[in-house]
Formats: C-alpha cells, sequence, structure tokens
C-alpha cells in the first residue's frame, strides 16, 4: 500500500503535477526527475521532493510508497535525471532505503512525512 492513497495520486497527476511541473525545477526541495518507461520506453517527467545527502548524493521522498511505477522504472533503468536548483544533474545507482524514523529529514519535512506514513527514500548520487 502506498502512502498516499492513489485516488490522491490520480488527482495530483492532473491537477497539482502540471503546476508543479512548471516551477518544481527551481524550488529549493522540489525538483523534476525524468525516467524512461520501463515497457513502453516513454520518457516522463515528474515533480519530486528533493534533499541532498553529502556532496554528490540525492534523497527523493518516496510520498507514493517504493512500488511506485517512477520508482520501479529508475530502479530497473539504473539512474535518472534530475532538474533541481536550475540545475540538470545525471544519477545513478538507485536505492531504496526504509527509514521508519526519517533521521535524515529536517524535522518539518520529518514531520509531514510522518503523517503521510511515507518511511521510505530513494538514494541515488552523481556519477
Amino acid at each position: 500500500m502506498s502512502p498516499i492513497p492513489h485516488v490522491v495520486a490520480r488527482a495530483n497527476r492532473h491537477v497539482l503535477n502540471p503546476l508543479m511541473s512548471r516551477v518544481a525545477g527551481h524550488l529549493p526541495l522540489f525538483g523534476l526527475l525524468t525516467h524512461v518507461g520501463r515497457r513502453s520506453g516513454r520518457v516522463y517527467t515528474i515533480p519530486v521532493n528533493v534533499f541532498r545527502d553529502g556532496e554528490r548524493g540525492y534523497r527523493i521522498a518516496l510520498t507514493y510508497g517504493r512500488d511506485a511505477q517512477w520508482v520501479r522504472n529508475v530502479l530497473a533503468a539504473g539512474g535518472c535525471t534530475l532538474l533541481t536548483r536550475g540545475r540538470v544533474v545525471e544519477l545513478v545507482e538507485p536505492r531504496v532505503i526504509h527509514d521508519a524514523a526519517r533521521s535524515w529529514a529536517p524535522v518539518p519535512v520529518r514531520q509531514i512525512l510522518g503523517l503521510i506514513r511515507a518511511p521510505d527514500i530513494l538514494l541515488l548520487h552523481e556519477p
């Protein structure tokens, strides 16, 4: 089961995502992740919550859970592209990390992720 219900995900796909796609690549804590469908080969771009992890690493909050199609696509491809703060970065070696305490997150983010029951992150880094 995903942390955010599928009905909310569908609504976000049609309402919130198009709005966020205009600004997410330039805002702190957000980014636009581009990945390729593992079956269709189609290119998709979605807004995500992203946090730096050291000099070359990035953590992406899995608000829709580890079984979201985009997560499965990124894992299968071995990476993705991220536009964050106006900068495009190639990311590789994706790993899903379970952290129920959300110890990596700043307190306000930790609280929000706790409310929506999102304990997983996708950890990637620049090559």
